[in-house]
C-alpha cells in the first residue's frame, strides 16, 4: 500500500474513533433529529440537557472547542426552525442555558452572524435572520439543512447543484494539463480501488471527496473553484439520491479512472460525459438526473 494511502486511512479511523487527526475539519456529531424536528418550541425547551452543558462534550467533539460547540448547536436549531425568524437572542440567556462565558457566546454569535443567520442592532439586540438572509452555500448550512426538516430540498438542491458544476469543471480541466494534479487524481483513484478492497467506506469518501475538490480547483475558474467546498459538503451529506459517488464499487471506480485518462489526453469532451455518467441518479432509488426546473 502507497504511503498517500497510508495517510488517508490512518486519518480516515482517527475520525472514525472521535480522534482529530492533523488538519481535520472541525466537526462533531449532530443533535439528535427528533429535537429539531419540532416546530414553534420556545426558545430552549426540548433541547437534550446534556447539550446544554458544553462543557460535558468537549472531550468528545473532535477538536472543536466551547465557541465551536456552541455555533453549531445555535446554527442547527436556527436552521432546524426551532428559533424561528425574527427570534430575539439574549446573550445573558444563552450563556445561562448552555453553561459558557459571555465570551464564547459573543464569538460565536459573530460567526452565525457571518453566516447570515443572525443580526445584531444597536438598541434592537440579536435576533435570528429569514432563510432567504442566510448564506445557503455555506458548508455548516449545508450539512445543518441536510440534518433537519429541510433534508430533502437540500439533497435534491445539492444534486442539482453538482450536475450544473462538476461536468463543466471536469471539461474545463482537460485544458489544464498539469502532472502532478493528475497524478494526484489517479492517486485518489487507487486510494478508492484499496478501500473498496477493504471494505472501507470512510477512507473510500474522503478520497471521492478530494478528488471531486481537486478537480474544481484545476478547472482555471477561480469562480468555480470557490464553489469546491460544496462540493465536500454534498459528499459529506448521506441519505441523498444515490449517485456513483455514494456507493464504493467498480462501475464508480470506473468513471473516475475515465475522467483521468480524459483529462491525461486533454479531452475535455470525454472528461465531461465520465463526469455526468458519474453523477447519473440510481433507477432504484426513483430519482432522476436533476434538470433545471421551470419557473
Amino acid at each position: 500500500m502507497s504511503t498517500l494511502a497510508h495517510t488517508m486511512m490512518t486519518a480516515a479511523r482517527s475520525a472514525d474513533s472521535g480522534l482529530a487527526s492533523s488538519g481535520e475539519l472541525d466537526r462533531y456529531p449532530y443533535a439528535d433529529a427528533s429535537a429539531v424536528d419540532r416546530v414553534g418550541a420556545p426558545a430552549w425547551e426540548g433541547v437534550d440537557p446534556e447539550l446544554g452543558r458544553v462543557s460535558r462534550r468537549a472531550a468528545g467533539s473532535r477538536g472543536r472547542g466551547l465557541h465551536g460547540q456552541l455555533v453549531q448547536q445555535l446554527g442547527q436549531m436556527i436552521v432546524s426552525g426551532d428559533l424561528g425568524a425574527d427570534r430575539p437572542l439574549v446573550p445573558e440567556e444563552i450563556g445561562q442555558r448552555f453553561e459558557v462565558s459571555r465570551t464564547v457566546v459573543r464569538e460565536s454569535l459573530r460567526v452565525l452572524e457571518a453566516k447570515g443567520l443572525v443580526s445584531a442592532r444597536p438598541n434592537v439586540g440579536t435576533r435570528v435572520r429569514p432563510v432567504s438572509d442566510w448564506n445557503l452555500l455555506d458548508p455548516d448550512i449545508i450539512e445543518w439543512r441536510a440534518f433537519g426538516p429541510q433534508r430533502d430540498d437540500q439533497r435534491r438542491e445539492l444534486s442539482e447543484l453538482r450536475w450544473t458544476i462538476e461536468p463543466l469543471a471536469a471539461r474545463l480541466a482537460a485544458g489544464h494539463g498539469r502532472e502532478e494534479v493528475q497524478q494526484r487524481l489517479a492517486d485518489m483513484v487507487g486510494i478508492m480501488g484499496h478501500a473498496m478492497g477493504q471494505g472501507d467506506a470512510l477512507t473510500f469518501s474522503r478520497a471521492d471527496a478530494e478528488f471531486h475538490s481537486l478537480l474544481i480547483q484545476v478547472a482555471g475558474n477561480r469562480m468555480l473553484e470557490h464553489l469546491s467546498g460544496i462540493v465536500s459538503a454534498a459528499l459529506q451529506v448521506s441519505g441523498g439520491p444515490v449517485t456513483g459517488c455514494d456507493r464504493p464499487n467498480e462501475a464508480s471506480l470506473t468513471q473516475h479512472g475515465r475522467i483521468v485518462d480524459a483529462l491525461a489526453a486533454g479531452d475535455g469532451a470525454a472528461a465531461e460525459t465520465a463526469m455526468r455518467q458519474l453523477l447519473t441518479v440510481h433507477p432504484e432509488v426513483e430519482r432522476v438526473v436533476p434538470a433545471p426546473r421551470e419557473h
